[in-house]
């Protein structure tokens, strides 16, 4: 079943965050991932965020996402986008739309 990863992000040291998006694409596509948005001015419909930046992710399954973050390729990279953003990152099943 397909699966999304959702980042929510608020910067806190640009040039940290700015190695780590450097290298992230390198990173990413040696899995199973697709990027689907990575939007620094999201639109805020409803309620109140403090994030400036929104990361929209599909993966088959929750084994490539785990696959994918415990890389030591992504370990790696990731001291970055730890140094650099404030985050919230969620893992959202997809709905099963076989019939019944």
């Amino acid at each position: 079943m397909t699966v999304y990863v959702i980042a929510q992000l608020k910067f806190t040291d640009r040039a940290a965050y700015d190695r780590y998006q450097a290298r992230f694409m390198s990173v990413f596509t040696k899995y199973r991932g697709t990027l689907l948005a990575a939007d620094e001015t999201p639109t805020t419909l409803e309620g109140v965020t403090d994030r400036e930046k929104v990361v929209l992710m599909s993966f088959p399954d929750e084994a490539a996402v785990t696959e994918w973050a415990d890389s030591p390729e992504y370990q790696e990279i990731s001291k970055d986008r730890k140094a650099g953003a404030d985050a919230v990152i969620l893992l959202a099943k997809g709905l099963d739309h076989r019939p019944s």
